[in-house]
């Protein structure tokens, strides 16, 4: 019998998937009061739309926003995390049933894999 049960799978990945979706949270928060403090006063104009700037569209720019403490990046580095929350969850999902040799499950798991990260990283994607 493996060490490794559905049941411990099962824990971890709800743990994971926990962790994921606080952590995501708590980045979001502490951005989204960054956002404020730094821009809380101002007044929005919605005459004209303004999008994402470019630099909140690539990875390298959100990191960068992030790491020099703006608002937005730190909050867009939220939201990546709980992006990849479930993507590390069925990654994990993989590692698990290849423990407890159920190759079936395993190929699935790998398919569904494939198809999240074809669908963020597929063509046209700015990431």
């Amino acid at each position: 019998m493996s060490k490794w049960s559905d049941q411990k799978i099962e824990e971890i990945i709800g743990n994971l998937l926990r962790a994921g979706v606080m952590s995501s949270a708590a980045i979001v928060f502490a951005g989204g009061v960054i956002y404020l403090l730094k821009h809380g006063a101002s007044h929005p104009d919605y005459h004209v739309f303004q999008g994402e700037p470019p630099d909140l569209s690539t990875l390298a720019g959100i990191f960068h926003n992030a790491f020099r403490l703006h608002g937005r990046g730190i909050i867009q580095l939220g939201l990546l995390l709980l992006i990849a929350t479930p993507v590390a969850r069925v990654a994990f999902s993989i590692w698990g049933f290849a423990a407890e040799h159920d190759r079936m499950y395993m190929l699935f798991a790998t398919i569904v894999l494939v198809i999240l990260l074809y669908s963020l990283l597929g063509v046209g994607s700015a990431f």
